[in-house]
């Protein structure tokens, strides 16, 4: 089982191994191609609010909301390994349920 921690904090790839620490590498992850992508492109979509330091609250909303949803993508292409999500924006755990 893997501790994997969903984030988009900048330089990363946007799942983060908490246990072992680092980023992981999305095509190593064993996530179909599109779920990559959804992963990629939330990324950069959360690079850009962190430029702009986050200061639209819908926008951090909105890329949080991502983010649940791509730890439950994760969750049934990953069974049996524990998917969190941190908001960047929020610099704070949000419950995946």
């Amino acid at each position: 089982m893997r501790y994997l921690l969903v984030d988009g904090m900048l330089s990363g790839t946007g799942v983060r191994d908490a246990t072992c620490g680092g980023y992981v590498d999305l095509a190593e992850l064993g996530v179909l191609p599109n779920v990559v992508q959804l992963i990629t492109g939330w990324l950069a979509r959360y690079e850009t609010a962190h430029y702009q330091q986050f200061d639209d609250p819908r926008e951090v909303q909105a890329l949080d909301e991502i983010g649940l949803e791509l730890c439950g993508r994760l969750a049934q292409e990953l069974p049996g390994n524990k998917i969190e999500y941190f908001s960047a924006a929020r610099m704070e755990k949000l419950k995946f349920a």
